[in-house]
């Protein structure tokens, strides 16, 4: 930490000066009494101050380093006077974070020899990368001479995530391959777990023979795998700045990472392998994987999305054959340009099942009716459906997970929290 004295009553000093010069010339009991006086309370000013700065410290400490939106995010704040065995008059906590509606600064004492301890929280309203910390505590001398900076430079990244809310029935349109996107039960391929053994049969793969039952029962038994998913899902939020509607909250923007994290949220719990694309400020590519981390991943990258120059149909044209065959693409947009339908077609014979949520320009303040775009899609034969603001404009979009549930190596959601400590930033 570093400490400044900083000097309130500049015209001390001048008088003081002018009272020792007056001493001298013209000595006289009135003079020497006001130099006295105010020299004295200078000087204990100062010496106060300085004791202050030398002995007044401040730590902070969080518990967690991110949250989603809906949650409190804060901090516990130690105030410590180490060895003044009068309190100051009290001092002033000034925070420097830059989370929205946080505002921790506050006004307390501390006695000598003690600590003082306080707990601040703010609800978390934007996804984004944020910072928390540094302090600064201002204190005084009794007099108010002197004013103690003492800065706390320590500080932490927070990320607020976006929140995951339920979702009407959204039809997915499946990949190439049947059942695309439900577990099949009991498959005889391999997948992802075993659950069981049965009796080898002509055609079974031989690196599928279980050799303890076999051993066991003195005949062939194969591994049965509970099955996954046949192909997988991608998710291409569409942050093209021109086509965006609204702003903040009543954003197509927002809405559309609001969406995109609920659908990523819902098929990752039925273990289906989900991939995103973003074409926001920085292009964003998370090719399809169906494990714990994934759902880290794409939070992560849909909290710092912001909106970008690249159009949709570029994009579509120029990375379109880097989706997978018999895959479902899911395109989440506000735009209501029909020529990027062309460069979507040709997806469509490589095996790719599309699916376009296109929000409601109308219900988001726009002039523009989005029933045309629709009709052209359905006559085209792809699946379509209209997102009005209503759909994710509920309570349900602010639920809040941090605090219920602890995250271990590669945030896999274990159990609610066991350790809440708090633990100072750094």
């Amino acid at each position: 930490m570093k400490s400044r004295l900083h000097l309130n009553v500049l015209l001390l000093p001048i008088l003081v000066a002018i009272l020792i010069l007056v001493q001298l010339a013209y000595p006289a009991k009135p003079w020497a009494m006001l130099l006295v006086g105010l020299g004295g309370a200078w000087l204990v000013g100062y010496l106060w101050a300085r004791a202050l700065a030398r002995n007044l410290s401040l730590t902070r400490e969080m518990r967690y380093d991110w949250a989603q939106v809906g949650d409190r995010a804060g901090g516990t704040f130690h105030g410590y006077q180490t060895t003044l065995s009068s309190p100051p008059p009290g001092f002033e906590v000034n925070d420097h974070s830059d989370i929205p509606g946080y505002q921790p600064t506050r006004a307390t004492n501390v006695g000598g020899w003690s600590t003082n301890q306080w707990i601040t929280d703010g609800v978390c309203t934007r996804r984004g990368l944020y910072t928390l910390g540094g302090t600064t505590l201002l204190a005084g001398d009794p007099l108010g001479i002197y004013t103690v900076s003492i800065d706390d430079p320590t500080n932490k990244m927070l990320l607020v995530l976006p929140p995951v809310m339920p979702l009407p029935p959204i039809a997915v349109s499946p990949g190439g391959y049947g059942e695309a996107g439900r577990p099949r039960p009991r498959a005889p391929e391999k997948t992802v777990g075993a659950a069981g053994v049965r009796e080898y049969q002509p055609g079974d793969s031989l690196h599928l023979i279980h050799w303890p039952s076999s051993a066991k029962h003195d005949q062939p038994f194969v591994r049965l795998f509970d099955g996954t998913p046949a192909s997988d899902m991608w998710i291409l939020l569409d942050l093209d700045r021109s086509v965006q509607i609204g702003e903040d909250w009543n954003s197509t923007e927002e809405h559309g990472v609001i969406l995109a994290a609920s659908l990523a949220d819902r098929s990752l719990r039925t273990r289906q392998g989900v991939g995103l694309v973003i074409n926001g400020k920085e292009l964003t590519w998370i090719v399809p994987q169906g494990n714990a981390n994934q759902r880290w991943l794409i939070f992560h990258a849909l909290a710092l999305a912001q909106r970008g120059e690249l159009e949709l149909g570029f994009l579509l044209e120029r990375m379109g054959t880097s989706f997978g065959r018999q895959t479902s693409l899911v395109i989440i947009t506000a735009s209501l340009r029909p020529n990027w339908l062309e460069t979507l077609m040709p997806l469509t014979r490589r095996g790719i099942a599309p699916t376009v949520l296109l929000f409601d320009s109308q219900s988001f303040g726009g002039a523009q009716n989005s029933a045309t775009t629709e009709a052209i899609f359905q006559r085209a034969g792809i699946t379509c459906h209209i997102i009005t603001q209503d759909v994710l404009n509920r309570p349900e979009a602010h639920p809040g997970q941090q605090g219920r549930w602890e995250w271990r190596a590669g945030r896999v959601a274990a159990h609610k929290p066991g350790n809440t400590d708090w633990r100072r930033l750094s």
